[in-house]
């Protein structure tokens, strides 16, 4: 649904010259949530900017439903666009007008009569659980009211992508939370093709399919998150689950990452049973990923060689992802 081939975008020149995407290539498929991650300057919103064609890369290939962003402009570039949504962290709402007019602005650009637009914006206040908020004015509404009023105008020309830049940064943590859940329903109801930017790892946690790390203008890896969250050093599988520094330890330290299926287990008591050994737990963090129980375990393994092997092939054997550490 949007493939990014190889992009790169510089702005300035000689030394002020900042290279904000160096050789991006990612895919999103079509009815997926992808969220990109990094911190600010690393080239995320640029990313998400030259989707849309609010910015023209350097050179690579961005397609979107087949669709070479890259090569339109004028009427071809604007049709483009009408199935592209777009809402921001600051929600860009206008004050001088009401929750429907916001809604309806979309529509009036692309010429649509005024018993459609009106059809249209009431179908999609009531979707996003505005219901009765059409006259409203953006000053009367709290964040969590301004950014579903923001998806509703996202959504009002029917797109088939829905572009998120930061949509939840400036909200409190249970607004965020709602705000993410109304994303996730309305991408399984609508079939929409979602691609956000974030900072923040809840929100990988809570409704993403797949994600890519981003840093310094190149994506450092991706993939689909529980794949990434069962692969040896990943930095998504780090940020989600933070174990903090490794101590000073002769023994053997290994990293399990289990999943819903076994966080009821007693693992660690029947390994330390089994094999003889006085396991030692170094750290432990648990989430909720896709509704379901997630987390990873550092333990210490004291013990020979031999030994520590069992323990480790013991665990494998059981389903558990094992990153052995030292």
């Amino acid at each position: 649904m949007i493939s990014v081939s190889r992009v790169s975008k510089t702005y300035g020149s000689g030394a002020a010259a900042v290279r904000a995407l160096d050789d991006v290539s990612l895919s999103v498929s079509r009815g997926e949530i992808f969220g990109v991650v990094g911190q600010s300057g690393a080239g995320k919103s640029t990313l998400i900017r030259t989707i849309n064609s609010l910015e023209r890369p350097d050179s690579g290939s961005v397609l979107v439903d087949g669709r070479e962003m890259t090569t339109l402009s004028g009427a071809e570039l604007r049709a483009a666009r009408h199935n592209i949504g777009m809402i921001f962290q600051h929600f860009n709402l206008l004050s001088s007008r009401t929750v429907q007019a916001n809604v309806e602005l979309s529509l009036e650009i692309t010429g649509a009569g005024r018993p459609a637009r009106r059809a249209r914006a009431l179908e999609i206040l009531e979707l996003v659980g505005l219901h009765g908020k059409a006259q409203a004015y953006p000053a009367q509404l709290s964040g969590g009211q301004k950014q579903r009023v923001g998806i509703a105008r996202a959504l009002a020309s029917s797109p088939s992508v829905l572009l998120s830049d930061e949509a939840t940064s400036a909200l409190d943590p249970e607004t965020t939370r709602q705000i993410l859940d109304l994303i996730r329903e309305l991408s399984k109801d609508l079939g929409l093709t979602v691609l956000l930017i974030t900072h923040e790892m809840d929100v990988v946690k809570r409704i993403c399919d797949s994600a890519a790390v981003m840093s310094g203008g190149r994506i450092l890896e991706q993939g689909p998150v529980d794949q990434l969250l069962t692969t040896e050093k990943s930095l998504l599988g780090q940020a989600l689950f933070p174990l903090g520094e490794i101590p000073e330890t002769s023994s053997a330290v290994v990293e399990i990452t289990f999943n819903g299926v076994t966080t009821d287990r007693p693992v660690i008591a029947q390994l330390a049973r089994k094999h003889g050994i006085d396991v030692g737990i170094l750290g432990a963090a648990v989430e909720t990923i896709h509704g379901r129980q997630t987390g990873r375990t550092r333990l210490e393994l004291p013990g020979d060689e031999l030994t520590v092997a069992g323990a480790v092939e013991d665990l494998r054997s059981q389903g558990l992802f094992v990153e052995v550490i030292k």
